[in-house]
């Protein structure tokens, strides 16, 4: 997953870039979803990460997620972005 286009993409400060899961389209039973039901897809995983923000005191305070791990985003937050024909999102 860690593409060229990845590498040159850095989020900064605070900002963390990631990567929306796929939904599921076909039940346990094997039922196939149609696309219109499936549901929004709120799990991402982290592609990368920015260095951390400066405090009061001058410091860096690293953010606290890692490339690769799971996360749950907010309904409707994050900007769409397309990097190498995959959708990303940067968060806040």
């Amino acid at each position: 997953m860690a593409g060229k286009a990845f590498r040159k993409f850095l989020p900064l400060f605070d900002r963390v870039l990631v990567e929306r899961c796929a939904a599921e389209t076909v039940t346990k039973g094997g039922i196939m979803i149609p696309e219109k039901a499936q549901g929004k897809v709120l799990q991402a995983t982290v592609v990368a990460v920015g260095s951390g923000a400066r405090g009061k005191d001058g410091e860096i305070h690293p953010v606290s997620v890692k490339v690769g791990e799971k996360v749950l985003l907010p309904e409707y937050g994050g900007t769409k972005i397309v990097l190498e024909d995959k959708v990303c999102f940067p968060l806040l």
